[in-house]
């Protein structure tokens, strides 16, 4: 595991130890709900699942879901919330790297990352995005949400020290996908403010 990884490690590994999840909801976001209404089920893969709020309503809507997050008690929690949803023979969970994706192998119809990316050094989303352009069917949506660059440095310190993605370096990283729309806001919480987006591609 090279040093970004373990460093990101320790950093995710603390904050589920400390209860700092602020993204431990039993729902996924709405833009996820709205994209899945419009889609026959199939494959999906969630990427960061965390506590695998994504996949367990993947799977409550007749998906086949393989679910990445490199935190293993995050896993080991979302396999317990699958299973007391009754649908954990839906769910394969996997302790790994979104940027690792060779254990996987056939096509794929559907990718959701609900801020996962953002968090890994360029060289790991090249190898992310070349896991996606492999898995994913022709014409399969991927939905990602990010962490957006701020205009003005942000003074917040160390555990703030992650000052998002510019909108042109996504749109470089995905070229390859075709890109179907895009929304962009603020995403706040009790101690926290930064500028986010959500991408709409398909493969």
């Amino acid at each position: 595991m090279d040093n970004e990884i373990q460093e990101s490690l320790a950093r995710f590994t603390e904050r589920y130890t400390n209860g700092q999840v602020p993204w431990d909801d039993s729902l996924p976001p709405p833009e996820v709900q709205a994209l899945v209404a419009t889609l026959p089920p199939g494959r999906a893969l969630d990427l960061g699942c965390g506590y695998g709020r994504t996949a367990i309503y993947l799977a409550q809507h007749g998906w086949q879901v393989d679910a990445i997050d490199f935190v293993p008690q995050a896993i080991a929690e979302a396999e317990k919330r699958a299973m007391a949803a009754g649908v954990a023979p839906k769910i394969q969970f996997h302790v790994g790297s979104v940027a690792d994706l060779d254990f996987l192998e056939g096509k794929y119809d559907l990718a959701v990352d609900v801020g996962c990316m953002h968090a890994i050094g360029h060289e790991l989303q090249q190898k992310y995005r070349d896991g996606l352009l492999r898995l994913l069917q022709t014409g399969a949506p991927y939905l990602l949400f990010a962490r957006l660059e701020e205009p003005e440095p942000n003074p917040n310190g160390e555990e703030d020290r992650f000052s998002g993605l510019a909108e042109a370096d996504v749109l470089s990283l995905f070229s390859q996908f075709s890109l179907q729309g895009t929304e962009f806001g603020e995403t706040s919480g009790s101690d926290y403010r930064w500028r986010s987006g959500w991408f709409w591609y398909k493969r």
